[in-house]
């Protein structure tokens, strides 16, 4: 028999967690994915021009219009998506590539097959680079940590070429390197031709996936990620500030912008207060200032409108006397395997549906720690997120005696 038992909102220590199927599978019923794979080598070739105005994202809240053409907002804390619009589109990712580019770097660096004071050489293929560039001299070296700098904060095409160079010997090598992380990432639409985002056919990410590059730097490579949150950087006797505005302001701490004519101007933005991560990922906005209109707007709109509650504390008894047949005790709690701090829009505590689903009676013996059920927690017209429930005691299984008459009274029922 199947014990169920509703839990609903107002009870104290627990509130909603939804969404967070949408928190757990990156994606949920309603939203604006439109996929498509055909289509997005289309789009990230350049064959698609980007859209003006505004669109909708969808949020756990309903429709928020946004001029970015890709959106994604994801508090990291608890991996909860907040807003969406072709999130899993392909798009052309433009120098947010570079953000892979640091990634394989940082991998090297950290298992010490390169230093940051390592110097490299610099090609003429890297000097004669277009776009935007750290302005390396052809035949000369630089360290590593410089050509870290002027790609990251210069958003550098030379300094990204002289690291592909420098690690993997050529950039196509090193492009190699770059697609075995976006398979051992799960990237599922993610490849890459190049390390500097110069549009290329078959070059492409979608925003879902630069998010979850950048929580991969973040929590994979906290030793270096202060590189993204560097306000300028001098080289050459020439500084130039960080492309990224929201570092500039302070509204952020890190990670890069993009831009192509494809693909139009995009940022990738983390952010930390109280405790709590945000990511912005946009891209397909019409100018600098529309992406930093609409990076700073994001961001603060997803601080405010969403708070991160602990519902759950590890070892917490959430069901104090589940039934036990033929055990020595009648019954034995259950309590939750995991801390549960989930991420819901504020104001919307009484909207949780919770409840407790397990199969009773548990036959003994019963072991200490033993897996048995699971708890749901939901918002109207959200799938279920669903965390399991163990055993707090052992319960011996009575003895033959026991057992007989156990039966026998079951049987006179």
């Amino acid at each position: 028999m199947q014990t169920r038992r509703s839990l609903m909102g107002g009870m104290a220590g627990f509130s909603a967690c939804s969404l967070l199927a949408l928190s757990q599978s990156g994606r949920a019923a309603g939203l604006n994915r439109q996929a498509n794979h055909a289509g997005g080598a289309s789009a990230a070739a350049g064959a698609l021009p980007v859209e003006s105005g505004l669109g909708i994202a969808m949020t756990p809240m309903g429709p928020v219009p946004t001029s970015a053409r890709w959106a994604y907002v994801v508090d990291s804390t608890t991996n909860t998506v907040l807003l969406s619009r072709n999130a899993e589109e392909r798009m052309p990712p433009s120098s947010l590539t570079k953000m892979m580019t640091a990634y394989v770097v940082f991998a090297f660096l950290a298992s010490g097959r390169i230093s940051l004071e390592q110097r490299f050489p610099v090609s003429h293929k890297a000097w004669k680079m277009q776009g935007s560039r750290m302005f390396v001299l052809e035949g000369s070296t630089v360290s590593v940590e410089n050509l870290i700098r002027g790609m990251l904060i210069q958003s550098g095409n030379d300094a990204s070429i002289v690291l592909a160079e420098g690690i993997a010997g050529s950039e196509e090598r090193f492009v190699t390197l770059m697609n075995e992380a976006v398979a051992r990432m799960g990237l599922q639409n993610s490849h890459f031709e190049n390390v500097t985002g110069m549009p290329a056919e078959g070059h492409y990410m979608c925003a879902k996936d630069v998010a979850i590059l950048a929580e991969n730097l973040i929590h994979g490579f906290p030793q270096y990620y202060h590189f993204f949150g560097e306000k300028d950087f001098t080289f050459n006797h020439i500084t130039q500030e960080n492309r990224n505005v929201l570092v500039g302001k302070g509204l952020a701490d890190g990670l890069k912008t993009g831009h192509t004519e494809a693909g139009g101007f995009g940022l990738c933005a983390s952010s930390q207060r109280n405790g709590k991560r945000v990511l912005v990922v946009i891209n397909g906005t019409n100018s600098i200032i529309e992406r930093a209109r609409e990076g700073s707007r994001l961001m603060s709109w997803a601080f405010t409108n969403f708070e991160t509650v602990q519902l759950l504390q590890r070892g917490q008894v959430i069901e104090p006397n589940a039934a036990v047949w033929m055990g020595a005790q009648h019954s034995v709690p259950l309590a939750i395997a995991q801390d549960v701090s989930l991420t819901i829009p504020v104001g919307w505590r009484s909207k949780v549906q919770i409840s407790v689903d397990y199969p009773a009676p548990i036959p003994a013996p019963v072991v200490a720690g033993q897996k048995w059920g699971r708890i749901s927690v939901s918002l109207p017209g959200q799938a279920p997120a669903y965390y399991p429930l163990y055993t707090v005691a052992a319960v011996d299984e009575i003895g033959l005696v026991g057992r007989l008459m156990a039966r026998l009274t079951h049987a006179a029922r």
